[in-house]
């Protein structure tokens, strides 16, 4: 092949590895948005059933159609104290067989003969898909459409590609300098800093099986090339293991490199073993091609499917003893001070914004409840003038500020995401409010807490500390009827909700009112009684915050 040809045929494959990647990146943003919902509840469902977390990361694999996705945000969820170890370890276990159904889409593609090329009739899904997007009014609809779309350019992409191995091929001194390489190591690393540098897995062995079905490589190159591919794809994991402050999420991207590195050097080991003993009359290609004659694409496919099932059925069996292992080779952390945190979001969920959705409001809940928490020991401030928990408000009070920086940048991020649908757009877009007003309760506790210790030894009376608690309780009950309806996304002010409302700002205006008869008859001087008037309209403003969170007009009109 000459010089010039060879340069035309490289940028032929690097055309088709973009579409390629392109489809694929579609296929999987719009699938997601598409399945978010049902995705949330497949995670949801989670449990110590290693056989249910294996069948979960497959499926949760094939629904956002990327492994790197599914290991990065599993990550995420260790990060977060959402999945224990063990549980993490078999939803990857099951992406890494999730993670197999590009390649026997690829194989399929490649089925037919030149009057019937299923290839190209795949290809076209890229049209119909366009089409339905640019008329569809429904979000749904237009989303099936860039399902469509992305299927149709994947295969697009592998049509260009293998184009590309054709030309390739036609060179024979390039076959004989190919057929050289017969070391099956060189081709192993080679797969693995090829998947490390185009960061997909499916695309290499994508490349593999085309390179394979037009007999640029054999067989047994190609699924040492495939075999790379398994470890190159850790690298995505890796480097979001050492982004997470987690001990737990470290030894996740471990144990998935292990996983991986370990069932590629068992195949390599039994297929130089099986070749020793039968003198290099059989191998793992010798077995695919007497199991799937004439089918070269299928027997790459075929190969990657039954390995990666039959490495989880290996590896099962022996989760506790690998989780072990990364626990003794990551050790945990001596314990440090308090360390204003995320407790149910990581950067890495960003990656799978449907599921970030869930977690900030995860997040966002804790937000509550920590100013809650501020809210109740500042009232227990005011009751007995003890200020023994005044470090602990200090620290709850330090990471709501935390949350209400860092938690809005993080929604800033996940809003750019063109994978979100537009229930979670209209959701987010009412998160910044919500936090702003956690944000304010914190203070206003805050503040209660400094009028208890301005009232010095002038504590309050029996009958005053008595409204105080009832309007706390009420206070208390108002909360829990408000969070129970963002949880559950009602968001609507229910009459007992409005009733409960009425009631705090009832007692609250009666306070008020019987003030000066308080001072009066000196049940209050006229230091108490500044920090008594303080307190009833702070307590007022922090149900009229609580009531904001499910404010269902300001979320519809924005």
């Amino acid at each position: 092949m000459e010089n010039t040809n060879f340069l035309f045929e490289f940028l032929h494959l690097l055309a088709g590895i973009g579409i390629f990647l392109t489809g694929c990146d579609l296929m999987s943003s719009s699938l997601e948005a598409v399945c978010s919902d049902r995705l949330r509840e497949l995670l949801a469902k989670v449990s110590n059933n290693k056989i249910v977390g294996v069948l979960i990361g497959t499926a949760a694999t094939i629904a956002i159609s990327s492994s790197s996705a599914m290991t990065v945000m599993t990550i995420g969820f260790v990060n977060a104290n959402i999945l224990s170890l063990k549980q993490a370890a078999s939803i990857i276990f099951g992406g890494e067989i999730g993670t197999t159904l590009t390649g026997q889409l690829v194989a399929l593609g490649m089925m037919g003969n030149n009057e019937v090329n299923l290839n190209f009739l795949f290809s076209s899904l890229a049209g119909f898909g366009v089409f339905i997007t640019m008329f569809a009014k429904k979000d749904k609809v237009k989303l099936f459409g860039s399902v469509l779309t992305g299927i149709g350019l994947l295969f697009a992409g592998l049509d260009v590609m293998s184009g590309a191995m054709v030309g390739f091929s036609a060179s024979p001194a390039l076959k004989e300098v190919i057929a050289r390489v017969n070391s099956s190591l060189l081709l192993i690393l080679f797969g693995a800093v090829l998947t490390a540098l185009i960061q997909s897995s499916s695309a290499m062995t994508s490349i593999s099986i085309s390179m394979v079905a037009v007999g640029l490589i054999n067989i047994s190159q190609g699924i040492y090339l495939t075999l790379g591919a398994n470890v190159g794809t850790c690298l995505t994991g890796v480097l979001a293991g050492m982004k997470s402050d987690s001990v737990n999420a470290k030894r996740t991207s471990l144990l998935q490199l292990i996983f991986n590195i370990g069932g590629v050097v068992l195949v390599y080991l039994i297929d130089e073993i099986m070749g020793f003993a039968s003198g290099r009359s059989l191998s793992f290609g010798i077995l695919f091609e007497r199991m799937f004659p004439g089918l070269p694409h299928t027997q790459l496919a075929m190969f990657h499917t039954i390995f990666n099932i039959a490495s989880v059925i290996i590896v099962l069996p022996l989760t506790d003893r690998l989780v072990d292992l990364t626990k003794r080779m990551i050790k945990d952390e001596s314990p440090k001070e308090k360390k204003e945190r995320f407790y149910f979001v990581d950067s890495n969920i960003l990656s799978t914004p449907s599921i970030a959705v869930e977690q900030i409001k995860h997040e966002i809940v804790h937000m509550a409840n920590t100013a809650m928490q501020n809210f109740n020991i500042a009232m227990d401030m005011i009751k007995t003038l003890d200020f023994q928990r005044q470090e602990e408000l200090d620290n709850n009070e330090a990471e709501l500020n935390f949350l209400n920086k860092e938690l809005v940048e993080l929604i800033i991020t996940l809003g750019q995401s063109h994978k979100l649908n537009k229930k979670d757009r209209r959701y987010l877009s009412s998160t910044y409010k919500t936090i702003a007003d956690l944000e304010r309760i914190g203070d206003y506790a805050t503040n209660l807490s400094n009028y208890a210790r301005n009232l010095g030894e002038d504590k309050f009376p029996e009958t005053i500390i008595n409204e105080l608690e009832n309007m706390r309780k009420m206070i208390n009950r108002l909360y829990l009827l408000i969070i129970d309806s963002y949880r559950n996304d009602k968001r609507k002010i229910t009459k007992q909700i409005k009733d409960l409302r009425d009631d705090i700002l009832n007692l609250s205006n009666l306070m008020v009112k019987i003030y000066i008869k308080r001072l009066n008859e000196n049940e209050l001087t006229t230091v108490s009684g500044g920090e008594y008037l303080k307190i009833c309209n702070d307590v007022r403003r922090i149900s009229e915050h609580l009531i904001n969170l499910i404010d269902t007009d300001y979320i519809l009109n924005h």
